[in-house]
């Protein structure tokens, strides 16, 4: 058996999670005690889940935070029994900024979260990785969250990490220092993990507005949204499916080069539970809207698929899709010019199929369809997520020398903002560079035949 520890860090961390957690029961069968609920309850790998002595499921989970709040209501909340307490970890005061949560309030509590991840992996056959959930516009997520994925990327570092990270949105903002917090927290993230999917709460909020037809959405509509992403996306390792059975393999075949691995993704349908006349029923379709950038949970500007190419991407399957369906893909996707890809790169389309779908929940606003898709995709546009909505607003407030002090007086120094920026435009100019220019033997480590052996392939 080979286990994924989930990690969730800060308020948006931990609320994300929580989250999943409840997706994930729901698609196992498995209620609020930790116990199956039904006979026929699917449920074949442990990857996520421990079972205990006494044959209840219980999360191998960690969650932190640096005010106890979020985490009592773990202790208490309706789903405690899913979670073992002693790995459910407080301090007594919130971060507000990266420099709390990194170098000063964080300091204090990481050696106890250390020992937690090292009971937690013993307690494993052989983890095969991480999956952390944070958002970077918090001083917990940030600070903190890139202080815990330095050290799992030091001490384990055979080990994948999975960053789910949330960026933030102007509508849900509630830190102005948001910015300086996010590109500190992306310089930490370029280094320390293997794949980042980028869930820009800009967009997540858009598409709850305009798909699901939610005048003011707030946080907990938004994470609904997300836990469909994540559910899709990690169902063939949870189910045996056919296009990831190992978290490594995201990166082997999504990711080039080490630094360009932050991700978009695309799911469809995204249909209001009271719209009761679109219907979903052709593959093409249900693939049209993956590739749609208006039913993507990054916000793009202008995205053009024959300027803003693709250095790979993956198209999840779920549900009732006949294999003809699924073959026709990749033709189709060409005739339509839905996506090009980089010339060069090894990588490429890779389609898989699962037959079990996303659970929807009875707090969901999305509606059931027996045909869903993920796509996710490592294109060169991020590049301008990073460049228009965290660089520009940074340096406007830098060049001011705004709440700087707020920082400086948490044993922070100027030079980490500078390093920080810099590494933020070399990043811009990674993904510009792939567009222009073959690279050196300093690509990627797999082949394209290996790429080509395992999968499906355009």
């Amino acid at each position: 058996m080979r286990e994924i520890i989930t990690v969730e860090i800060g308020q948006g961390g931990i609320q994300l999670g929580n989250v999943v957690w409840e997706q994930y029961c729901a698609e196992y069968g498995i209620d609020k005690t930790g116990n199956l609920n039904s006979k026929d309850a699917i449920y074949t790998r442990k990857v996520f889940f421990e079972e205990t002595s006494d044959r209840r499921f219980q999360a191998r989970n960690i969650a932190v935070d640096l005010e106890p709040d979020l985490i009592d209501e773990m202790k208490t909340g309706p789903f405690k029994a899913l979670f073992f307490p002693s790995l459910l970890v407080s301090g007594k005061e919130d971060a507000n900024n990266f420099a709390r949560g990194f170098h000063t309030i964080g300091k204090q509590i990481i050696d106890k979260v250390n020992d937690r991840f090292r009971g937690l992996i013993d307690s494993c056959d052989n983890t095969m990785g991480f999956a952390v959930f944070h958002s970077v516009g918090g001083g917990t997520g940030s600070g903190l969250g890139s202080l815990i994925l330095e050290r799992l990327a030091v001490d384990y570092r055979k080990k994948s990490i999975i960053g789910f990270e949330i960026y933030p949105s102007s509508q849900l903002s509630t830190y102005v220092i948001e910015p300086y917090n996010a590109l500190l927290a992306t310089h930490w993230i370029i280094d320390n993990t293997n794949v980042s999917l980028v869930l820009d709460n800009q967009a997540i909020y858009n598409l709850c507005q305009s798909k699901l037809h939610i005048p003011k959405p707030d946080v907990s509509h938004l994470n609904y949204l997300i836990a469909k992403v994540v559910s899709v996306m990690t169902s063939s390792i949870r189910f045996d499916g056919e296009l990831y059975k190992d978290t490594s393999e995201y990166a082997q075949y999504l990711v080039p080069f080490p630094r360009l691995h932050f991700l978009t993704a695309g799911m469809s349908p995204i249909v209001s539970k009271t719209d009761t006349t679109t219907v979903f029923t052709s593959a093409d379709k249900v693939v049209a809207e993956c590739f749609n950038p208006a039913n993507w949970f990054v916000e793009y500007t202008k995205f053009n698929p024959e300027e803003d190419k693709y250095m790979a991407a993956s198209l999840d399957f779920c549900g009732d899709f006949r294999m003809g369906e699924v073959n026709a893909i990749t033709n189709w996707i060409k005739s339509t010019r839905k996506m090009f890809l980089i010339e060069w790169c090894p990588t490429g389309l890779r389609i898989g199929v699962n037959s079990t779908r996303a659970a929807i929940l009875e707090q969901d606003d999305i509606s059931a369809f027996t045909k869903n898709a993920v796509m996710i995709g490592n294109n060169t546009g991020i590049s301008r997520m990073f460049a228009k909505r965290i660089v520009q607003k940074f340096d406007v407030m830098f060049s001011q020398q705004a709440f700087l002090h707020w920082y400086f007086s948490e044993e922070m120094e100027v030079g980490e903002f500078m390093e920080a920026r810099e590494d933020l435009a070399f990043l811009e100019k990674d993904y510009m560079d792939v567009l222009s220019e073959q690279p050196s033997d300093e690509g990627p480590s797999h082949s394209k035949s290996d790429v080509e052996d395992s999968g499906d392939f355009f």
